[in-house]
C-alpha cells in the first residue's frame, strides 16, 4: 500500500490506519482540540496549514506541513475548514484521491447554501470517499473532555470509509449513529443549529402558565381594588405580584414532571404490561421532564430572591411602621396559633427548596454521572416526591382558613395560590395510589416482564412470561 495513494478497498483493515498519522486540515480551535484528543487517544497527529510556519501553538506531539505534504502523509483527513475555504481541495485532488476525507464544517444558519458543504466537497474531490460526521461535537466539548456515550452522527456513500471513521471516534468513546448515505448530510449539518430543541415544550409552557397568571392576578387584584375600592395598587405588579406569579408557575412546573410517570403507571397496570409503547404526547413529555424541572427550579430561585427583597420595600416598610404603632396604641396578646403557620410556611419553603437545588445539581451530567442508578433513582424520585410535598404543604399553609373566607373570591374568582395547588395535589394523590402495596406489588412485576393477556375468551385468566 502506498502512503500517497491508497484506494478505498484496504479501508478494510482498521490497522492500517491505526499505523499511519490522522491529518487535519485547519489549525483553528476545532483543529487543535480534535487533534488533542487523537493524541490522547493514541493517534499520530499532523496538520497541514496554509502557513505552517506560522500557525499558532499546537497540540504537543503533533506535527504541521503545508496541505500537500500532509495528505500524502496520511489517509483519513479531518477536514475542519469554512466551506467558503474548500477551493484549496480542489487543487489538491490529485493528492487526496482514494482518501477518507471527514467533513466537520457547519454552516451559520439553514439553506445558506443549495447543496449540503459535504456534498459540495465530495463533488470538488469526487475520487475521495468522502463522510460527513463529528460535527455536532464542539470544540469546546473536545477541550473539557467527551462525558462517555457521546452521540455522533455519521453519513457517506462508502461504507468501507465510514467504518474506518466509526472506529476511530468509538476509540475516542463516542457513539456512532448511522444516517446513511451522504444525501442525509444537509440534515446532520441542520443538527447544530437547531436551538433549544428539548426546551421548547417546557419553555412554551412556562410561558404560557406566567401570561395566564399575571394576567390573572393583574385583574383579579390590581383591576379589582381599583374599580371596587378606589385604591391605585399597580405598584405591586413589579415585585409582590410577581412572587406569586413565579411561586405558581414553579410549583406547576414540578408537578408536571411527576403527573406523565403517574400517568404512564396507570396506563401499564390498565394495560397488564410494559411492551406497548405509550402515546406519542406521553413519549414527548416525559422525554423533557429534566427540562422542565430545570425551568421550575428558575423560578423558584426567582421566588426566594422576591421574597428575600420585599421586606425591603417602601409598601412593606410602611406596613411595618403602621403595624408597630397600632401595637403600641392597643396591645394584642401573643398568638401562638399565627406563630406556628408563619414558622411551618418559612421551613417548608425553606427545606422544598433546598431539595430543589439538590434536584437540580443530581440532574447534571457531571454530578450524575457519579452516583449509580439507584442512587440517582433515589434523589430523583423518592426526595423529588419529597420536595413536591414540602413545597404543596408550603401553599397549603399560605392558604391556611382562607380557602372558606368568601372575601378571599374576588370577583368570586379563586387566588392563584389555590389554582396552582390542584395539579400538585392530583400527583400525590396519584401517587398515593400507586405505592399502595397490592398496586405497587402489580406495577413491579409488569415492569419485570409479567403481563396479563386474556386467554382464549377466558378474561380472568393470567399469562405470565418470563424473560
Amino acid at each position: 500500500m502506498k502512503r500517497g495513494n491508497m484506494s478505498l478497498d484496504p479501508l478494510d483493515s482498521s490497522a492500517a490506519l491505526k499505523s499511519e498519522p490522522l491529518c487535519i486540515f485547519g489549525t483553528g480551535d476545532l483543529g487543535r482540540s480534535l487533534g488533542q484528543c487523537l493524541l490522547q487517544s493514541g493517534y499520530g497527529v499532523v496538520y497541514g496549514s496554509r502557513r505552517p510556519d506560522s500557525c499558532g501553538p499546537l497540540p504537543q506531539g503533533a506535527q504541521v506541513m503545508t496541505h500537500q505534504e500532509a495528505a500524502q502523509f496520511a489517509n483519513l483527513i479531518f477536514i475542519c475548514v469554512h466551506r467558503e475555504h474548500y477551493d484549496f481541495l480542489e487543487m489538491l485532488a490529485p493528492h487526496l484521491e482514494g482518501k477518507v476525507l471527514v467533513d466537520l464544517s457547519n454552516n451559520l444558519k439553514k439553506n445558506l447554501y443549495p447543496e449540503a458543504n459535504a456534498a459540495y466537497l465530495q463533488r470538488l474531490v469526487p475520487k475521495a470517499a468522502v463522510v460527513k460526521g463529528l460535527n455536532t461535537v464542539s470544540a469546546w466539548a473536545l477541550q473539557n473532555g467527551l462525558p462517555s456515550g457521546t452521540q455522533v452522527y455519521l453519513c457517506g456513500n462508502n461504507e468501507e470509509a465510514k467504518r474506518a471513521v466509526a472506529e476511530m471516534a468509538t476509540k475516542l468513546g463516542l457513539t456512532v449513529l448511522d444516517r446513511g448515505s451522504l444525501s442525509a448530510a444537509r440534515e446532520l449539518e441542520d443538527f447544530p443549529l437547531r436551538l433549544f430543541p428539548e426546551w421548547r415544550i417546557p419553555l412554551w409552557v412556562a410561558f404560557s402558565l406566567t401570561a395566564a397568571f399575571f394576567i390573572y392576578l393583574v385583574i383579579r387584584n390590581t383591576v379589582y381594588d381599583y374599580v371596587n375600592n378606589g385604591q391605585d395598587v399597580s405598584y405591586g405588579i413589579m415585585v409582590s405580584l410577581a412572587n406569586k406569579v413565579f411561586a405558581a408557575v414553579s410549583l406547576i412546573m414540578l408537578s408536571l414532571c411527576y403527573l406523565p410517570g403517574c400517568i404512564a403507571a396507570f396506563l401499564q397496570l390498565y394495560r397488564g404490561t410494559k411492551y406497548r409503547r405509550f402515546p406519542d404526547w406521553l413519549d414527548r413529555w416525559m422525554l423533557c421532564r429534566k427540562q422542565m424541572g430545570l425551568v421550575a427550579l428558575g423560578f423558584a430561585l426567582l421566588h426566594a430572591i422576591y421574597s428575600l427583597i420585599n421586606p425591603l420595600r417602601y409598601v412593606s416598610t410602611r406596613r411595618t411602621i403602621t403595624s408597630v404603632v397600632q401595637e403600641l396604641n392597643n396591645p394584642t396578646t401573643f398568638d401562638n396559633t399565627r406563630a406556628w403557620r408563619i414558622d411551618s410556611f418559612y421551613a417548608l419553603g425553606i427545606l422544598g427548596f433546598f431539595l430543589y437545588v439538590l434536584l437540580g445539581l443530581t440532574s447534571l451530567p457531571s454530578v450524575g454521572g457519579s452516583l449509580s442508578w439507584r442512587e440517582f433513582s433515589f434523589v430523583q424520585s423518592k426526595l423529588g416526591y419529597l420536595t413536591l410535598f414540602f413545597c404543596t404543604a408550603h401553599g397549603y399553609i399560605y392558604g391556611w382558613d382562607r380557602f372558606l373566607d368568601h372575601s378571599t373570591y374576588n370577583w368570586y374568582t379563586p387566588p392563584v395560590y389555590m389554582l396552582c395547588l390542584i395539579i400538585p395535589t392530583v400527583v400525590l394523590v396519584f401517587k398515593l395510589i400507586i405505592i399502595i402495596p397490592c398496586v405497587d406489588r402489580t406495577l413491579m412485576r409488569i415492569r419485570q416482564g409479567w403481563e396479563r393477556n386474556p386467554l382464549r375468551g377466558e378474561t380472568d385468566d393470567l399469562k405470565f412470561t418470563n424473560l
